[in-house]
């Protein structure tokens, strides 16, 4: 006799103790009782539907799990996962492409969950020139390309600083979405050597200015240290799997230098003809 709960009560289970609520606290926050829940997490009453998706927006689940909780109850998925090259998205693809543009000359690129690029504007160039083209395919990931040796890494003035924001910035995703992949890019990235000391490459580094971003992107280039900050952009209220895991990182100049190396980039195209690289690392 199985003796183990259903694979739904389970899931319930994990997601409410990844949230660190109670019972009774997830009960409240999906208009239920603490007893129904107790009774589907450990198998002895099935949620209907329905029940399924309040706990999941109690939950804050992201709608990849939710479908898969509805699989585990027994329902099909309610969010449907489009590709970006589907006619669908069109007036998604069209809206990266203004955002990545207009935001030249500084960098841009759209990255999915896992932070796989999935395009980027021509002011990227700053962030990978030099990378290894084995970084690059077939896809380019954003924490490899900043933390790898032979990557942006090797660039960094401030690399321990950067390492460790990365880090817990990843570590702070696995934990919140218990996303396996993310897990494993975690593994992988952080058996990355460590620097002994940030500026050890080189003399370049000046003492900090004051500045309201702890850890800027200090970076060395031929026209000198570049230092810059980010910001992300999101699609609101998401109904597509693909569209609520898509993000937009925008990079700006902290200082003037920064500012005016990158508007006179001798070998950076402002010519609109050339278009981002929207569709440069795109799934076939």
């Amino acid at each position: 006799m199985d003796l183990q709960p259903p694979r739904i009560g389970a899931l319930l289970r994990q997601w409410r103790q990844r949230r660190r609520l109670s019972q009774l606290d997830l009960a409240l926050a999906a208009e239920t009782s603490a007893r129904h829940l107790s009774c589907v997490e450990t198998g002895r009453a099935r949620p209907s539907r329905e029940m399924v998706l309040r706990l999941s927006t109690a939950l804050d689940v992201p709608l990849r799990e939710r479908n898969a909780l509805l699989l585990a109850a027994g329902y099909a998925p309610a969010y449907r996962e489009s590709s970006l090259d589907d006619e669908d998205m069109a007036a998604v693809r069209s809206a990266v492409e203004v955002m990545l543009t207009a935001h030249e000359p500084y960098p841009a690129v759209l990255v999915d969950r896992c932070w796989n690029v999935l395009g980027a504007n021509r002011g990227m160039a700053v962030l990978m020139d030099g990378v290894p083209e084995r970084l690059l395919a077939p896809r380019p990931n954003v924490f490899r390309l900043a933390l790898h040796p032979d990557g942006l890494a090797a660039r960094l003035v401030n690399l321990s600083e950067v390492r460790t924001l990365f880090l817990d910035r990843l570590q702070r995703q696995v934990n919140a979405s218990g996303d396996p992949e993310l897990r494993a890019l975690l593994d992988e990235v952080g058996r990355y050597p460590a620097p002994a000391s940030d500026g050890a490459a080189g003399s370049d580094r000046e003492p900090r200015r004051a500045s309201p971003i702890e850890v800027p992107l200090q970076i060395r280039t031929p026209q000198g240290v570049l230092s810059m900050f980010s910001t992300m952009a999101t699609f609101g209220a998401p109904a597509d799997v693909t569209l609520s895991e898509l993000a937009i990182e925008l990079f700006y100049p902290l200082d003037e230098f920064t500012s005016a190396a990158l508007r006179t980039r001798p070998d950076l195209d402002l010519n609109p003809a050339s278009g981002p690289m929207l569709a440069a690392w795109q799934s076939s």
